[in-house]
This record gives structure tokens, C-alpha cells and sequence, in this order.
């Protein structure tokens, strides 16, 4: 048996030493998942501690018998604490001057519904606030709370369904892999799936901001989607 698992043994049965020991071992593992949520609004050792309490009950809940790499149970359970704190604790923080903004582009919204009687078109929004389309669009999902996968665009369809596979956010959000394969994309497909998936906007609307037409959004859609699908089920 390793000297891990002997570890966990102990500490399963009761002994804090051997939790203490497991931990401090493991620290890098906890820091590694720990880093991903810096810039969250939380000081990095509040964040550290909260991962240290999802360390300690995947110790609890490891199954010896099963198999698998205690890492493998483990970094879940640690995010998972994490997010938990995040999502109850409202502490995903936006910039004042952002929120600022994000403020300013709702009020000048309204504005312009008023005096249109419809909805402004973004080049109208833009062209009254002076900002590109897309600024308009940075602030707008930076100051928007977060979605999840099953968020539906107009046309029902969701990230989760596209992509297609059982269980995916479970198993993606808990590995912390969706929104590094979303920042890896090239610039116009990453804008296009949070823009279609993440907003909700049909392809018309998001060839207004991305500056495309929507045959090209299209295109640019179903490229993403292919290499989001290569890079987390691939």
C-alpha cells in the first residue's frame, strides 16, 4: 500500500495526525485548484482554506477499494467547497468602473427604447454611448451573473445538449475545464459561444456585435463547438 493511501486509511479511522500529514503533502494539489477562482473577490487564503475543508472531506469520502487516483476524487471536492462559498456568498466581483459602465448602458437602454419604441439595435447603442459593439459586449457579460450550461438560446438549444455529453457539467465544472477550453478558442469563436450560449442571443444578434453576418456566425458556431468538443471529451 502507498504511503498515501496508508495515510488515508488512518485518517479514515480517526486519526487527525494522519489527516494533518495527508494534507500537507497534498498542498499543491489544493493550491493548484485554489489559483483557478483568484480574482474571485476572495483573498487567496480565505480561498485556501475553504479548499483545505474540501481536501479533508475527500479524505473522509475516498473509497480505498475503488481503484482510482485519490487526485481524481479529490480536486472536485475541493472546487466543489469553493464554489459552494462563491455561489452562496455572492463573491464574484466586478470592477467598479466596469459596473459603472455596465449601469450607464442600461439607463441609455431605456433611453432609446423610449424614443425608438423598440429595443436599440447595438450599433445604435454604441454609436450613443460611444463605445464599439464590442465593448458593449465585454461589459455587458462581465456585469451579467454567471450561467449555467443548461442556459437556453432563443432557439432552445444548450451548451450542454450541443456539445453532447451525459453528465457534462458535472464532470466539466468540476474539473474546471470549461472556461479554459472556451479561452483557448481562436477570439471570433469564443465570442460566439458566449455571446449564442452563455447570453442566450440568436445568431443574428450576435453577428451585430461580433461584426460578422450570420452565415459566418454559423460557421464560426459549429467551429467552436467541434473544438470544445475535442478539447473536454476528445
Amino acid at each position: 500500500m502507498s504511503e498515501l493511501f496508508s495515510l488515508l486509511e488512518r485518517a479514515q479511522k480517526g486519526d487527525e495526525d494522519a489527516c494533518r500529514v495527508a494534507l500537507e503533502k497534498n498542498e499543491g494539489l489544493v493550491w493548484s485548484v485554489v489559483r483557478r477562482y483568484c480574482g474571485r473577490g476572495v483573498e487567496m487564503d480565505d480561498l485556501y482554506q475553504l479548499g483545505c475543508i474540501g481536501f479533508i472531506k475527500a479524505v473522509k469520502g475516498f473509497d480505498l477499494t475503488y481503484g482510482t487516483q485519490f487526485s481524481t476524487y479529490a480536486i472536485p471536492k475541493i472546487a466543489g467547497e469553493i464554489r459552494r462559498y462563491l455561489r452562496d456568498n455572492g463573491a464574484v466581483k466586478v470592477g467598479r468602473t466596469t459596473r459603472e459602465k455596465g449601469q450607464a448602458l442600461w439607463i441609455l437602454r431605456q433611453r432609446l427604447r423610449g424614443q425608438l419604441g423598440r429595443e436599440a439595435h447595438v450599433s445604435e447603442l454604441a454609436e450613443a454611448a460611444g463605445m464599439s459593439a464590442e465593448e458593449i459586449a465585454v461589459i455587458e457579460l462581465a456585469t451579467s451573473p454567471p450561467e449555467s450550461l443548461q442556459q437556453e438560446t432563443v432557439e432552445g438549444l444548450t451548451l450542454e445538449s450541443t456539445i453532447g455529453t451525459e453528465g457534462i457539467e458535472e464532470s466539466l465544472v468540476e474539473k474546471i475545464a470549461l472556461r479554459e477550453a472556451i479561452d483557448s478558442l481562436p477570439e471570433r469563436e469564443k465570442w460566439t459561444i458566449l455571446l449564442r450560449f452563455f447570453k442566450g442571443l440568436t445568431q443574428q444578434q450576435t453577428a451585430r456585435i461580433v461584426g460578422v453576418s450570420q452565415v459566418q456566425i454559423s460557421r464560426l458556431e459549429r467551429r467552436g463547438l467541434q473544438r470544445l468538443r475535442e478539447s473536454l471529451v476528445g
